[in-house]
């Protein structure tokens, strides 16, 4: 039910727009240092925008106007995404009726009412916010006059917000025919997006059908420099078609084809995030290239006369160069991309729990850190925790319990096994992977070789006995070259490679065992101590459950055995919810079978509710007791090791971890010498 901490997985629209966040930051940092030196050195190339009247409030409110809507619909609509509140198509709809709320009071701008839809509008979305945080309205569950206050304030403001709409787009509408002529054109791209969707679609399928995904891969695979050689060649296509197709069909037909061939590579190990986001920033500088340059064509259709195209491809030259810095910046340093997405994603509310495979790693190279800052803390807990008197617990819960303060102990030293063993594995590495990938590079040429070999041969039986003699002949002596090739790349194969191989290969096995050893401890140190204070807290809830379960006994001798067993049900239930009841539950089980028995005996039932209520008066006992000689000392234990030893059983990260694990999970690991 848990990936494996190899997997290549998907990513989000809202993870993408994350890790485009600080590339695109990084972007504009850029422009603005290179327009202000180029100001600087020539004031002439950027002449002051002259303004002849008063920078007054009324000015500044002009200001706010035209700046503060936009960037708040923006950052609403990419906010609602990135934080999970909105779908995509959602947040596009929400983008929408913002447009259309603004173009209502732009388009009606100095005449009287011209804001009043927009006030309506922003006056009933913040009362529905409101009422949603304070009072959530559940119209099933309706039962209080609030619910129903709230429910028909909610309806008024619903209500509003559609009129505002409406009022708006009247306006839209009636105004230079505005709403008409962006919904003709809305409908033109949308129809456009379609088409090339369609016929993305088709020809993807047809290419991949005939083989053609297979003869990208084997080509991209065959270049020198491994995943980089590969990476460049890509970028280097989509760079050049962005001179001549829009991004639509980039995105839909280049892009499917060479980003699994580019994820699955283990020397690189990158995320879709990063890969996505260096096509982005590639696609955006190509269009500003000529002779097709879609950003030139968009420029020369607003610049006035004067500004001659030529003078457009001069002065896009710097900001094409600075925009291919960038994305060598990006791709050299993926923490700018990744760590956003992944600090993000951690701290969620849907956040993978601590024991995720793909967090191991880290965690453990967190949990290496604490113990170098905090040991000597964590060993005097420990210590002191192994002190306590016990003696109030069950014997099998007190045998766990001490038993685990040993293997908090041990954790220590596993942890420092793990260490070691990764520390060995990387040393002999830096002699290891040259061979390891120029042998997996000849057994990938032989694995094509012997492909084409067995195409041929199957050729071979379909050739017709009255065929031409030559055509067979020539498939044999193809098949013989084949064949002398594949000896030869065998026997190119370094004598050394077994061996070498191998004695890699009880490394990393050396190394996992001592990582399987580890987390078993830890989780073993761990789970009675949380397991004995869940119990013992359960103790209040249990000893409120005295009169109920006393009271069955009048159920049973007073009521029909249906009901009784219904009753009886009913406090099963609430015991299922109480840590450490399963013993009492399963006695009153008894209870209850004895009354939907085919034949109801009541004396039965009654016989197995008062061993219930024995083994109850003993749980309640023992727990009362350890809440109060045991209890306190465990909880200051369990919150010395929780972040640490007892990190993994967490149902997510604390927050205060999440920035170390996101920053450890935002480099890429080369896992290709485990393949």
């Amino acid at each position: 039910t848990m990936p494996s901490s190899f997997d290549v997985t998907s990513t989000s629209a809202g993870e993408m727009f994350l890790g485009a966040l600080v590339p695109g930051l990084l972007l504009v940092a850029v422009y603005i240092t290179y327009i202000l030196i180029a100001a600087a050195l020539r004031p002439k190339a950027a002449p002051a925008v002259p303004y002849e009247g008063k920078y007054d409030l009324r000015f500044a409110g002009r200001v706010a106007m035209s700046l503060v809507p936009p960037l708040a619909l923006i950052f609403i609509v990419l906010g609602s995404i990135i934080m999970g509140i909105a779908t995509v198509n959602q947040a596009g709809a929400v983008g929408s009726a913002g447009a259309l709320i603004m173009a209502g009071y732009q388009l009606y701008q100095g005449k009287r009412g011209a804001y009043w839809p927009a006030i309506i509008a922003l006056v009933s979305v913040a009362i529905v916010i409101f009422g949603a945080h304070h009072h959530p309205i559940n119209v099933k569950k309706l039962s209080t006059s609030t619910d129903f206050t709230w429910l028909i304030i909610s309806v008024v403001c619903v209500t509003a917000l559609i009129g505002a709409l409406v009022w708006s787009g009247l306006r839209a509408l009636r105004i230079d025919n505005t709403l008409q002529s962006v919904m003709v054109e809305t409908a033109k791209t949308s129809a456009l997006v379609f088409i090339i969707l369609m016929g993305a679609a088709m020809l993807t399928a047809v290419f991949r059908g005939f083989g053609g995904e297979q003869l990208v891969k084997n080509f991209l695979t065959s270049l020198p420099g491994g995943f980089w050689g590969q990476f460049w060649t890509v970028m280097g296509v989509i760079f050049i078609l962005g001179f001549f197709i829009d991004f639509i069909e980039i995105s839909v037909v280049v892009v499917p084809i060479v980003a699994p061939i580019l994820l699955s590579d283990p020397g690189a190990n990158i995320t879709a995030v990063w890969l996505g986001v260096m096509i982005g920033i590639n696609m955006q500088t190509s269009f500003l290239t000529p002779p097709f340059g879609f950003a030139l064509f968009y420029l020369r259709g607003v610049a006035p006369p004067i500004v001659k195209t030529i003078s457009m491809y001069k002065g896009v030259i710097p900001f094409i160069l600075m925009q291919l810095l960038v994305l060598v910046v990006v791709a050299f340093s993926p923490r700018l991309v990744n760590y956003l997405p992944q600090r993000v994603t951690l701290a969620a509310t849907t956040a993978p729990p601590p024991i995720n495979p793909g967090l191991q790693r880290c965690v453990e190279q967190y949990v290496t850190g604490e113990f170098k800052n905090n040991g000597t803390a964590i060993k005097a807990a420990i210590a002191k925790a192994q002190e306590l008197d016990l003696a109030s617990l069950p014997a099998e819960m007190r045998k766990d319990v001490a038993g685990s303060f040993a293997k908090a102990t041990a954790a220590f030293n596993l942890l420092a096994d793990v260490n070691k063993s990764s520390a060995m594995i990387d040393k002999r590495a830096e002699t290891y992977a040259p061979l390891h990938h120029h042998v997996r590079d000849i057994q990938e040429d032989i694995r094509r070789n012997q492909t084409e070999m067995k195409k041929l041969k199957d050729q071979l039986d379909f050739i017709p006995e009255k065929a031409a003699a030559g055509r067979k002949k020539a498939v044999v002596a193809e098949v013989a070259k084949l064949t002398a090739n594949d000896k030869k790349m065998k026997a190119s194969i370094p004598a050394d490679w077994q061996p070498r191989h191998q004695a890699f290969r009880k490394l990393l096995t050396a190394d996992r065992i001592a990582r399987l050893k580890y987390r078993r401890d830890v989780d073993s140190a761990y789970e009675p101590v949380r397991n004995a204070i869940q119990t013992i807290e359960g103790g209040a809830a249990l000893t409120a459950l005295k009169l109920t379960l006393h009271g069955l006994r009048g159920v049973i001798n007073s009521q029909e055995p249906k009901k009784a067993a219904d009753t009886i049900e009913a406090a099963m239930n609430k015991l299922g919810q109480i840590a450490g009841a399963s013993e009492i539950r399963s006695e009153l089980y008894h209870a209850r079978r004895a009354l939907t028995a085919k034949a109801p005996d009541k004396d039965a039932a009654l016989k197995a509710l008062d061993k219930t209520l024995a083994t109850y008066d003993k749980e309640v006992a023992w727990r009362q007791k350890a809440a109060q000689d045991v209890l306190p000392g465990l909880k200051t234990y369990e919150a010395a090791i929780r972040d640490t030893i007892g990190l993994r059983k967490q149902p997510k990260l604390p927050q205060d971890i999440v920035p170390d694990i996101a920053s450890c999970t935002a480099y890429p690991r080369d896992i290709s010498l485990y393949f």
